[in-house]
């Protein structure tokens, strides 16, 4: 059973920068692909950003150029640097993990931008 913990979450100003790391445990298999998706209240949950195993990324429009996806495939483990936050980018989220046609979620970390 494939395990995904995230670290990283909290509160920052609006400006700040924040990390967030996923690692992934219970499987000897390289995963394939890896995400961040975040939930903002009321809205629905959206893809932030994500990577495959062969080192391709795409972001939302709202975070380019101020998010960062980054992987060590050794590790199985997606990190997600986040600079020059804004008060919308408040939300849960949440790590992605694919093996093969199986999906994978941790369980969330909350990230608030205050002004």
């Amino acid at each position: 059973q494939v395990q995904l913990v995230e670290f990283g979450g909290g509160l920052v100003q609006a400006g700040g920068s924040l990390r967030l790391s996923c690692a992934a445990s219970g499987t000897s298999f390289s995963i394939t692909a890896m995400a961040w998706y975040r939930r903002a209240p009321g809205k629905q949950r959206e893809l932030v950003a994500a990577s495959t195993s062969g080192g391709s990324t795409n972001y939302a429009d709202s975070v380019k150029g101020r998010f960062a996806i980054s992987r060590d495939n050794a590790k199985n483990t997606v990190y997600l640097q986040m600079n020059s936050l804004k008060p919308e980018d408040t939300a849960v989220y949440y790590c992605y993990a694919q093996l093969g046609r199986l999906a994978y979620w941790g369980q969330g970390t909350q990230v608030t931008v205050s002004l």
